[in-house]
């Protein structure tokens, strides 16, 4: 089967997914097109050079709507008769269009192609899609729903992690990120954002709070807490699921979960005979990708059951894999991943996440991607995995291994 390579990478600085964030101003499009036209400038191709777009986001509405993939190819710098093809698997929508485009390159269609995402969570507001599974009633009640903080929640009360253990892995997230930003680790892959006039609107990650600690964390209030003990009562729905569990702890709070974020990241994958047509070289190959669906109410616990998957299915053993980059959606879920894998924290998200940087839902896949390339090259590492839980329960992964 042919190879399929990662020949670049890149992404948007995330900036805060409010009105007075850096980022609210452009469009889900404008951003993409930008990330679009930095891999286009950085590579050096024109013309009908890559075979197709495949471009995530979750919210799929409005101007994040009308197939986006295909718009942010006309916005952008590229040859028009590149197509464009949006896709959805809520957070981890960037990894599988990477996953996609890379299979499309062993199974011989196309030589070339561009696969990302993006999320502007401060223009389009999450959920505003009304999703079947949280608005329908009858389907709501047959699996039992609840919203993915109470999800997170069961994970810790199911799994034993406390208050402290979650706000702890969260000032840990802190101190990696800015250590990261500090030591600009993040310089290969960050494109500064420009408005019509060509002048930088934001170059770092907005959202970051190095200041964080136990102290300030520990103040806040549960934040899923009144959802589920008041109205509507999320937890008695759990309970019902899982009626070993006496009560839900809710440990979660805006703290230790994920930041909401605009931001977006592309990956330039293809065949041997791309780079070599583009004089491109190879910075990593696509070993192996998967997905798999988990239960639906506790919902987060993807990224561990995708990981036995993934490695059954290559013939690899979590010993084989030097790095790991397990999206940060909430703190429970990545000290799950530790817990079930005896997975060391000095391997895993050694430059913080999405607790300190934030989680633009559809981008999010493709940009731990590029954050595990890069830190396998510094720190001359050779094999990494790359996994995110998924809203409705389900789990995506990658492995990638440097060339």
């Amino acid at each position: 089967m042919t190879e399929a390579y990662i020949y670049d990478a890149i992404r948007t600085p995330r900036g805060k997914g409010r009105a007075d964030g850096a980022l609210h101003e452009v469009t889900a499009a404008r951003l993409s097109a930008q990330v679009l036209d930095g891999l286009a400038d950085r590579s050096g191709f024109d013309g009908h050079a890559v075979e197709d777009v495949i471009w995530g986001n979750a919210t799929q509405v409005m101007e994040q709507g009308g197939c986006l993939a295909r718009t942010a190819v006309l916005a952008s710098k590229l040859d028009e008769r590149i197509p464009g093809l949006s896709i959805n698997r809520f957070c981890a929508s960037g990894m599988e269009a990477v996953n996609l485009a890379a299979n499309q390159v062993r199974g011989g269609a196309g030589d070339g192609y561009i696969a990302g995402g993006v999320e502007c969570m401060s223009r389009v507001a999450m959920g505003s899609d009304g999703a079947a599974i949280a608005v329908d009633p009858s389907i709501a009640m047959e699996t039992y729903f609840v919203p993915q903080g109470i999800s997170a929640d069961i994970i810790a009360t199911e799994y034993g992690f406390s208050r402290d253990d979650v706000d702890s892995f969260a000032v840990e997230s802190q101190r990696r990120a800015k250590a990261a930003w500090d030591d600009r680790r993040f310089d290969r892959s960050i494109l500064t954002v420009r408005d019509v006039n060509g002048l930088p609107i934001l170059d770092h990650d907005e959202y970051m709070r190095p200041q964080t600690d136990m102290q300030s964390l520990g103040s806040l209030n549960p934040a899923f807490q009144a959802m589920g003990e008041v109205m509507p009562g999320f937890d008695k729905i759990a309970l019902m699921k899982y009626p070993h569990l006496e009560r839900i702890e809710h440990v979660h709070t805006a703290g230790n979960s994920s930041g909401i974020v605009d931001g977006a990241a592309g990956v330039l994958i293809g065949n041997k005979e791309f780079g070599e047509k583009w004089g491109l070289k190879p910075r990593a190959r696509i070993r192996a990708t998967a997905k798999i669906g988990t239960d639906p109410t506790i919902m987060l616990t993807g990224p561990v059951p995708v990981t036995h998957k993934i490695l059954a299915d290559h013939g690899m053993a979590i010993r084989d894999i030097d790095l790991f980059e397990v999206n940060e959606a909430f703190s429970s879920v990545v000290l799950r991943f530790m817990q079930a894998f005896d997975v060391d924290h000095d391997k895993l998200n050694v430059n913080g996440g999405a607790i300190a940087m934030g989680h633009p839902l559809g981008a999010s896949g493709a940009i731990i991607i590029g954050t595990l390339l890069d830190e396998l090259e510094r720190a001359d590492k050779e094999v990494g995995l790359a996994t995110l839980c998924v809203a409705s329960g389900m789990g995506a992964a990658t492995i990638i291994e440097r060339v």
